[in-house]
């Protein structure tokens, strides 16, 4: 028994070298494949970056190249009604030609011709879909009506003449996109997009220009409405939530109707606020882009602010009466000052005394029959920025991007001296 013993333990030794050299191999095989998998990976990281390169030089080269000056005609080819006072319309150059790329955020400017108007009237709006389109344009309009306290006060004049004129295969003079509130493609940083009512226009291009380029930026896309008859874009808002596992959608109403169903037309039943943020997001690190109203932007301004947000990550743009965006910083001349405050406008050789009532200087001009130029009368698109020739302003709102010196954007100053403007 002893000899048997004996006899089986070269045996055993060597079926021990056996499944030593076998596991060897096994762990040789299983790193090679680890580091294989980290070479495809890291092949596959690099391939992304330089195609996001070209994709990015491709997109600085078609603007460059199909871009235009002054105004283009267009030709209205499609509109939809999204809710009952918000109509997308689809434009395409009248030209055939190809359109330039824009930056998702950006909006149109438009010279149209109300019926009854001495001269073309000039606005801004957001284009509400991603660059991706070569062919069309869209901007989604809300059709304004008269103040509610105020029913004698005539109704958006632009946004009435979009809604109740402008049809299919009508023609529209545009400028090309503009703006500063846009998102930067080639960062990959987590985002807080943030729109209120109509205010989804601008946030609603960027949600669709990470989606289509299927990134995989975090993003948290925030639409606060009254109730289910303003939800516009419902059907496409949940088709993105569902298809893509980086973007989350969160629905406020504030004011939700009986019929209205939480957790099917929407999450959560108040107004979007820091608060909400402070519950829903997993931290504030985190790029935030809001667009809405003046005051629900000041709010969120200041809120974000208290939370730890660098201002540097907030990036902003209010709709609607520029001086409800007021600005901290600087404070309009006070009412017995202004009461002597000379405005001379050099180009049609007027002088007059400021009237304080007056909100800013482009209304101050528009009431005395001086014409400016003027777009989205809020300090964004910069259509009325005129010289200064002499004198001091302040700014009752801020400016969407500050204006070189020795100009001013004369829907949102008023003046703190006497002043001249070239006007």
């Amino acid at each position: 028994m002893l000899n048997f013993i004996i006899s089986l333990i070269p045996l055993t030794f060597l079926l021990g070298m056996i499944a030593y050299v076998l596991t060897l191999l096994a762990n040789n095989s299983r790193l090679m494949a680890i580091t294989q998998a980290t070479v495809d990976l890291e092949a596959k990281l690099l391939k992304a970056k330089i195609d996001q390169v070209v994709n990015q030089q491709r997109l600085e080269n078609e603007k460059k190249t199909s871009h235009w000056s002054g105004f283009r005609k267009f030709q209205v080819i499609d509109r939809v009604m999204e809710t009952d006072d918000i109509c997308s319309f689809y434009l395409a150059p009248h030209d055939g030609k190809r359109l330039p790329p824009f930056e998702p955020g950006q909006y149109l400017t438009f010279q149209v011709h109300p019926e009854g108007q001495p001269k073309p009237v000039t606005r801004c709006y957001s284009l509400s879909d991603s660059p991706n389109h070569p062919d069309r344009y869209r901007v989604s309009i809300k059709k304004v009506p008269p103040p509610p306290n105020e029913p004698m006060v005539p109704p958006g004049l632009v946004s009435n003449y979009f809604h109740n004129s402008l049809k299919v295969d009508d023609i529209i003079d545009v400028k090309a996109p503009s703006g500063h509130f846009h998102i930067d493609q080639t960062k990959q940083t987590p985002v807080v997009l943030l729109g209120s009512g109509v205010g989804i226009t601008p946030v609603l291009s960027i949600l669709n220009s990470i989606a289509e380029s299927d990134s995989k930026r975090e993003t948290w896309f925030f639409l606060g409405v009254k109730n289910r008859s303003e939800h516009m874009m419902k059907e496409h808002l949940e088709a993105v939530a569902k298809q893509h596992e980086n973007i989350e959608v969160k629905i406020c109403y504030s004011r939700p109707e009986a019929s209205d169903v939480e957790g099917q037309d929407y999450h959560y039943g108040e107004r979007v606020s820091v608060d909400l943020l402070k519950r829903v997001l997993p931290s504030n690190n985190y790029d935030y882009y809001l667009c809405g109203p003046p005051p629900m932007i000041k709010s969120l301004r200041t809120d974000l602010e208290a939370w730890g947000v660098p201002k540097a990550k907030v990036h902003f743009e209010a709709f609607g009466p520029a001086t409800v965006k007021k600005n901290t910083d600087e404070k309009p001349a006070t009412t017995e000052k202004t009461s002597t405050i000379q405005v001379t406008f050099a180009r049609t050789s007027k002088t007059m005394t400021w009237n304080s009532a007056v909100s800013s200087i482009l209304d101050f001009a528009e009431a005395n029959g001086i014409p400016m130029e003027s777009g989205c009368r809020a300090g964004n698109c910069g259509t009325c920025l005129v010289a200064i020739k002499s004198g001091e302003i302040s700014y009752v709102g801020e400016p969407g991007s500050t204006p070189e010196a020795g100009s001013c954007l004369a829907c949102i100053s008023v003046p703190k001296s006497d002043l001249i403007v070239d006007a």
